[in-house]
Parts: C-alpha cells; structure tokens; sequence
C-alpha cells in the first residue's frame, strides 16, 4: 500500500545547501509549516549523524503553525573530488487526537500512516573572484592599519615637543631664508661689478679676471645650494610638524 502524501510544506523542497569554507560550523535553516487543522509530529533524520547537529530534530508541529530546524554541518577537511552521498528525510504522521505520549505515537504508527520527504545536501566553494576580493580587501585594510599607526607615531612625536620648540625651529626656518636671500642679492650685485671690470679689463687680463670670478662664484655658489639644501630640510620637518 503506498504511503500518503508528505502534508508538512519544506523549504527548501529538495536540498539543504552548506556554503564553505568548513573550516567552522556552518548552519542552513529547514523551515516545516503545517498547513492542516490537526497537530503533526515530526521527525528530522540524517545518513550522516556524526556530521551533523539538528535542533530541534523531532516535535509536533500545531495546526496552521511552523518551525524552524537549524541544520548545522560540522567542521571538516573539504575535498572538491568527493561528491557527497548526504540526505535528510523528514517524517511524519498525524497526531491522534488525544495524544499524551509522542515516543509511544511513533511506536504505535503503521507503516501507511508515516509520510516522508527526501532532501540531499550540497556542498558550495566561494567563487575565486569572491578569494581574489577578499585577499584585497585584507590587503586594504592591512594597508590602511599601518597608515593609521604611522599617523598615530607622527602625533606622538608632536606631541612630544612643547611651543618652545616649535617656535625656536620657526624662527631658525625665517633667518634662514633671510640669509639666502641676502646670499642671493650678493652674488647678483658680484655679477654686475665683475661684469664692468671685465668690460674694462684689457685683453692680457681679461684671463686672470675670469678665474677669479669663477673661483668667487664657485664658492658663493656652495654656500647658497648648502643653506637652501638646510633650508628644504628643515621646511620638511616643520611642515610634517604642522600635520
């Protein structure tokens, strides 16, 4: 004699879908509704109980009511070849009415009262596009710590200097451009009065002129690239200061 129809409606209808990684616990929900006006017992079995943890994995549902079963897969070493053999059945029966003891209903039930459904299992990988984005964002958010840690060290070491400080490394910075300055109108009023010497200067001297001039210019030369070379330097580190 053939079995009645499953009155319980699933969801899902035919398979519980586990996505990876296993590394941890990983839950999927069954939800059974009972759409009769009679009380409905219920059982939830699995091929493979050692891999898996249902609760609740038996009751009675009310009329008109549902619930759901967490269905949680255990931790394992996933191999992509293994095709699993998993299954769920849910099975069921009508309550009698005057049911007191649901163990004694079950051993009680004849085989043409039982109702089953069959639900296989399926295993699923995160894409490789989902790995390669989350690699980036690990990499973002590793590259965004380190930049909020050299931000934290650079208040540190402002912190560290008091008002004195900054205002002594103000002032170095102002006599200093001062100085290049005046290094600067030096070495242009040089320039003019070798020019005109040079103009009247005769041609045997002209010579001994030039190489004094180049060895002046020479030496007035590395004193400005030196103080602008201090001068960007300590522009830097007021200005990092400043942030």
């Amino acid at each position: 004699m053939a079995r009645p129809e499953q009155v319980l409606l699933l969801e899902p209808v035919h398979e519980l879908r586990f996505r990876g990684p296993f590394t941890d616990v990983v839950t999927t929900t069954l939800k059974l509704a009972n759409p009769t006006d009679r009380n409905v017992c219920f059982k939830v079995k699995t091929t493979a109980p050692r891999r898996y943890c249902v609760r609740p994995n038996s009751g009675v549902i009310d009329a008109g009511t549902s619930i759901n079963v967490s269905v949680m897969l255990q931790p394992f070493d996933y191999d992509p070849n293994e095709k699993s053999k998993h299954k769920f059945m849910v099975q069921s029966l009508l309550a009698p009415p005057d049911m007191t003891d649901t163990e004694g209903v079950w051993k009680d039930a004849k085989p043409e009262d039982l109702m089953d459904s069959k639900l296989r299992c399926v295993f699923e990988m995160p894409a490789e596009n989902e790995k390669t984005h989350e690699m980036e964002s690990n990499k973002i958010a590793s590259s965004l710590s380190k930049s909020e840690s050299s931000t934290l060290s650079m208040k540190s070491m402002v912190s560290s200097l008091d008002d004195g400080e900054v205002k002594k490394i103000m002032e170095e910075c102002k006599r200093l451009q001062t100085e290049v300055q005046r290094l600067r109108e030096e070495n242009k009023q040089i320039r003019e009065d070798d020019g005109l010497r040079m103009r009247k200067s005769t041609i045997m001297s002209a010579p001994h002129s030039s190489q004094a001039v180049r060895v002046k210019e020479e030496g007035l030369s590395t004193r400005v690239i030196a103080l602008i070379v201090l001068f960007f330097v300590v522009g830097v580190i007021v200005g990092k200061l400043a942030l």
